[in-house]
């Protein structure tokens, strides 16, 4: 059986409450039936979670909810932080994990992605874990091990069936909100390398079914170059997830 195409929209620190929930639903009315092809998540801030999962539920959108960070610790004293057992009674389904931004502004280390990780699954959600290089680590020609050690980390201690339902993003940092890309045909070198370092960690069948999406500056007029490339399952979409008609037309082009 092939691997499922996903796409996830990233709405990072953009819209309201209200403005996420006519956000789902304009999204829902541009893609229809195409929603039970591709499996398409949104990942609202914190605060629009509530809204666009009742939107989800009362609409029957057959579309996946996710957030943007989660704690590893099932509650506590930790000022700000949110839990699983939060995200799972709003009915979220998948938790973005490791992102560059939170890595660089907010100090996530591979070794608490990795905490993140297992929490996640423990929940009973499906983490999308990011990984991704400096420009000054693609210049000094260092991707591929700076990738696989992010990998490795991140994905360590799992199960074999785990790391199958694993969800890994490949965005590079110097094309996240810059217009620049890589060449489909590299991103997809990359890409093949996150699987065979799955498949070193965990055997052959979970690399063959863990999903890797592409990240970094996805529009609706680049996505299918990528979608083309055979190990890349999808993408995790940035300012272009914040539009109905060019998510949706991300979305399409992965059909």
């Amino acid at each position: 059986m092939g691997r499922r195409m996903m796409v996830a929209g990233n709405w990072k620190m953009f819209t309201t409450s209200g403005e996420g929930a006519l956000l789902v639903q304009d999204i829902a009315e541009g893609l229809g039936d195409v929603l039970e092809e591709v499996e398409a998540v949104v990942c609202p801030p914190f605060t629009g979670i509530k809204a666009a999962s009742t939107v989800i539920e009362l609409d029957h959108v057959t579309m996946g909810l996710g957030a943007q960070d989660m704690f590893w610790e099932s509650e506590g004293a930790y000022t700000g932080a949110i839990s699983a057992r939060m995200l799972t009674e709003l009915r979220c389904t998948h938790v973005i994990i490791g992102h560059s931004e939170r890595r660089e502004f907010f100090g996530e280390t591979d070794e608490t992605v990795n905490k993140k990780v297992h929490a996640v699954f423990a929940a009973g959600m499906t983490p999308i874990m990011c990984c991704g290089e400096t420009l000054a680590t693609r210049d000094a020609l260092e991707t591929d091990s700076f990738i696989r050690a992010q990998v490795l980390a991140g994905a360590a201690g799992l199960s074999a069936d785990d790391a199958a339902r694993l969800v890994i993003a490949y965005e590079p940092i110097w094309a996240i909100g810059t217009g620049r890309t890589p060449t489909p045909e590299s991103a997809n070198d990359v890409a093949r390398s996150i699987r065979a370092t799955v498949g070193a960690m965990y055997g052959p069948p979970a690399a063959m079914q863990v999903r890797v999406l592409y990240g970094g500056s996805v529009k609706a007029e680049n996505a299918k170059m990528f979608f083309t490339e055979p190990d890349i399952d999808g993408a995790l979409v940035g300012g272009a997830a914040l539009k109905a008609d060019s998510f949706a037309g991300i979305v399409r082009a992965a059909l």
